[in-house]
Formats: structure tokens, C-alpha cells, sequence
């Protein structure tokens, strides 16, 4: 397991002076933040993004994952209104090749929430026409595609490991997998051992932060009352190799840091110990 850190910690900052941050914070890797000004679809241009991926791999740096902007933006993989939804596909497959060039091989996907009135059957079944369709496209790029159950603040369709999984048995698609949050995890109600070990190799990537168990804080982890050692040790029991990425939230972002450096230290240690 290695330590990686979402650009969106340095939303304030370029990209590339994000990657230079978390470099020098110690991690081994960038999740780089689909979102503007970082890496929204269609903003960088071909020589900027060979200038991106010349600076990751001169700071011997891995892209953990790339995770296009989707929670409260104009992202709805579930809308009843067809133009919507369709325009939300063609918005992940656009970010799909946006973070295959700039060297990621995971794609995270949020469930979105249904509207008011909308049944969460229809809302499910059209989240995985969705799904399908996003899957068959990362196809052709050899990538994997991450969803992330949420908290009931953020989608009322995938909440659970058992949720996740459910959808991805009734795909079929061998590229879809699950990202692990362990906070919103913890908001939901969910033992970690137990979703760690039903996930098994549908995990593929895995966020961390902290919270009161009550909201998504997003807090440094060791600040809120999450279990990180049990997390560390059940990851161990399935032999799990990717990357832990710290995944903290907006207070932050005004001075990152001392945040930066405080969570890698406490994600190193955890790794090592």
C-alpha cells in the first residue's frame, strides 16, 4: 500500500503546483481532482498535459486515480430528464480521457442522488444504463471505474459496500469496482472489516478522512473517531495493493500544508507499522 493525496486539497493552487505540494508532503502518488482549475474535461491542451505528465514522473510520483468532479456540480448519472443524463455519461467518458493522459488507470463514478418524486427504482435503473455505458467505453482505454458508495447527504441509490456490489453483479462489467471511503462509510453505518472483506478484489481504491460519524467533515484522519487501524488490517487480510488517498475537505483548503504533512505522516505510519 502507498499514500497518494487528491489535488483537490490545492483547489486554490494550478495543478501543477499541487503536484509539487504533495511531493513535497511525502506521498507517493497524486489523485488528481477533474475539477477546475485543475483537470476539467476539454481545459488542458495537449503540451499541457505533456508538461503534467513530464513533472509526475520527474518527482517519481504515481497517479493514484483521477476523480472528475462530480458531487454538486452538473453531474446527474440518474436524472429522469434523458438530455441530462446523457450529457453526465459524455461528461465522465470526456474525463475518462482526460485522466488516461495524464497516466491514470482508475476512474471514480458518484451515484448521484434521484429528484424529488423520482422512484429509486427508476433512479437505480438508470444509474446502471449509465454505469453500462461508461464501462463499455473505458473499455477501450483499459481502465478501471471506481464507484463510490456516499453518505445519505450525497445519493439515497449506493450507500453500502452491499449496494455497490449489488450493482456491480447486476453488470456483469469486469472493469467496474468499488472506491472505499471509509468516511462516509462510517456515517452509514458500515463495519469496516465486514465491507473490506465482502469487497475482496472489487476493491480498488480507497479514501480516507475523518469525521464525527454524524457528518462528512472530511477531517485529517486521527481528528474524528474512524477505526484507521482496522481499516490497515483488514485491507492486509484481502492482500490489498493500491493506493490509500487522502480525500480532506474544504476548511482546508485555504492553508493545505500543514494538513498535507500532518495526513501523510499519519497514513505512513499506519502502512508501516
Amino acid at each position: 500500500m502507498k499514500s497518494s493525496l487528491s489535488t483537490f486539497l490545492y483547489c486554490h493552487y494550478s495543478l501543477e503546483e499541487a503536484i509539487q505540494l504533495i511531493s513535497i508532503a511525502g506521498y507517493d502518488a497524486v489523485e488528481i481532482w477533474g475539477g477546475r482549475p485543475h483537470a476539467y474535461r476539454n481545459d488542458l491542451r495537449e503540451h499541457e498535459i505533456r508538461k503534467i505528465c513530464h513533472l509526475i514522473d520527474d518527482l517519481g510520483l504515481q497517479v493514484a486515480l483521477f476523480n472528475p468532479a462530480q458531487i454538486n456540480y452538473p453531474c446527474s448519472l440518474c436524472s429522469p430528464t434523458e438530455n441530462i443524463r446523457m450529457d453526465s455519461v459524455h461528461y465522465i467518458e470526456d474525463s475518462i480521457d482526460m485522466g488516461v493522459k495524464l497516466g491514470a488507470s482508475i476512474i471514480t463514478v458518484f451515484p448521484g442522488h434521484t429528484l424529488y418524486n423520482q422512484e429509486l427504482d427508476d433512479g437505480w435503473e438508470r444509474l446502471a444504463d449509465s454505469l453500462d455505458r461508461i464501462c463499455e467505453f473505458a473499455g477501450h482505454y483499459n481502465v478501471l471505474i471506481a464507484i463510490e458508495p456516499g453518505n445519505k447527504y450525497q445519493t439515497d441509490l449506493i450507500n453500502t459496500t452491499i449496494q455497490a456490489v449489488d450493482m456491480i453483479d447486476q453488470l456483469g462489467c469486469d472493469n467496474l469496482g468499488v472506491l472505499f471511503n471509509c468516511g462516509n462509510a462510517m456515517i452509514v453505518g458500515e463495519d469496516t472489516s465486514t465491507a473490506v472483506e465482502h469487497l475482496g478484489d472489487r476493491l480498488i481504491a480507497v479514501h480516507v478522512n475523518d469525521n464525527d460519524g454524524k457528518t462528512d467533515q472530511k477531517l485529517i484522519p486521527g481528528q474524528g473517531q474512524f477505526d484507521f487501524r482496522s481499516l490497515i488490517h483488514a485491507l492486509r487480510l484481502i492482500l490489498f495493493e493500491g493506493f490509500i488517498s487522502a480525500d480532506l475537505g474544504w476548511d482546508y483548503t485555504i492553508n493545505p500544508d500543514p494538513a498535507a504533512i500532518e495526513t501523510q505522516e499519519y497514513i505512513d505510519n499506519l502502512i508501516n507499522q
